[in-house]
């Protein structure tokens, strides 16, 4: 499916340019909006944490959306990078169904994010009535400025908006697949099971044609002539791995969803979903923000949950789960920063993850003088540039294009 030009919205001055108000209609379920912010340092200036600017609206699958753009963030934690979100906008047949969409936002020169089969990948989420998502940490602002996305004192961004489906309340019809949960319940009751692993001390229970069914390492593991050992117990044994990323591992083969890291330990205002009323939406509506958070009370939790997707892609890979490989790829490209950037492309060079290595190689070449010392003098520099010596020849020559 090819994605459909939706229109574009021009922001000048810190407001929508009059010629770009009116709505634009595609009648397709995938279709793009352009955002284009000229101005961007006065706008900045002008606009306070917590004030957004709104693109025109514009038609995607019968739904009417907007773009909503925070210059300074949308609220004080993310004060130092640009907020993005797409909101459906309210009407009488909104508010009586459920959309379920994914969405991308993407600078408009990262022509590999526009493919629908990269949107394909990304979570599907629950919409209804004024509802928005999105990256309260779309990317920091230092770092825009330092990038080649900004040119003039203009960036533009692609909002890719793909609707899977509705459901209507008021009918009999049932238009969505409710597998995934059926699955997930079989999983949590565990009724069937006929299968146990026994990691880092943990036990799983689970169905071994589930799995088999998923990957095709299972189906040798399980139904094959390869064998896992087992303990005492009885239970497979699962070693090098970590309970919490075996747990995500099932929880995906059965959902074919990317579940949340220990929801009990993560802050409860970190959640990037805005939707008024829908507690029953909670887990959907903890949208993964977008850029490193490398400062403040938020460290901690950004490193475990780097150091968890990192182990999960290690976990795809090992069980041929390649969609689940792909969604940690990108969500590892989108918490790039100084920090993290050794490890993840030291990770990226061992998996061969070409995406990810050229968006770690990418972010490394627009930083300045002093960032590029704070990323050498990470733990993750040492590893990388003795295990991988070729990656430094790489990055080399990507600095060298900058004196060009």
């Amino acid at each position: 499916m090819s994605s459909t030009f939706a229109g574009v919205s021009i922001l000048a001055g810190g407001e929508l340019c009059p010629s770009t108000e009116s709505p634009v209609v595609t009648s397709t379920n995938c279709g793009y909006h352009l955002l284009v912010v000229q101005d961007y340092s006065r706008t900045k200036r002008a606009t306070p944490t917590g004030t957004s600017i709104c693109s025109r609206p514009f038609m995607v699958g019968r739904h009417e959306w907007c773009i909503e753009y925070y210059p300074n963030g949308q609220k004080k934690s993310c004060a130092d990078f640009i907020s993005l979100y797409v909101n459906l906008l309210n009407d009488d047949d909104d508010a009586k169904e459920r959309v379920k969409a994914k969405f991308e936002f993407s600078f408009i020169d990262e022509a590999e994010k526009h493919k629908p089969m990269y949107i394909s990948g990304t979570e599907t989420l629950s919409f209804r009535g004024e509802c928005l998502r999105g990256y309260g940490k779309f990317m920091r602002k230092d770092v825009l400025e330092q990038s080649a996305n900004l040119m003039d004192d203009c960036f533009t961004v692609r909002c890719d908006i793909m609707v899977c489906d509705t459901e209507d309340a008021g009918s009999s019809k049932v238009l969505l697949t409710e597998i995934d949960q059926h699955l997930n319940n079989l999983l949590q009751t565990k009724v069937g099971a006929d299968v146990t692993f026994e990691v880092s001390g943990e036990m799983f229970a689970a169905h071994r044609c589930v799995l088999a069914a998923r990957s095709k390492v299972f189906m040798a593991q399980l139904f094959g002539p390869m064998k896992e050992g087992t303990a005492a117990s009885g239970a497979i044994q699962i070693k090098d791995m970590e309970a919490k990323v075996f747990r995500a591992l099932l929880s995906f083969i059965y959902t074919d969803s990317l579940p949340l890291l220990e929801e009990d330990d993560m802050e409860e205002d970190e959640g990037e979903a805005m939707e008024e009323g829908q507690e029953e939406e909670a887990a959907e509506d903890e949208m993964a923000e977008v850029a490193e958070q490398g400062q403040g009370e938020d460290a901690a939790e950004d490193a475990t949950e780097l150091q968890w997707l990192q182990d999960l892609l290690v976990a795809a890979d090992r069980y041929d789960l390649q969609r689940l490989r792909f969604i940690c790829e990108k969500r590892l490209s989108e918490r790039i920063g100084v920090t993290s950037v050794a490890s993840t492309l030291a990770l990226a060079e061992q998996r061969h993850c070409r995406g990810l290595k050229e968006a770690c190689l990418k972010f490394i070449q627009v930083q300045s003088p002093l960032c590029l010392q704070k990323v050498m003098a990470t733990d993750g520099w040492e590893p990388l540039i003795t295990t991988y010596p070729s990656v430094l020849n790489e990055l080399i020559a990507k600095l060298a294009s900058n004196q060009k």
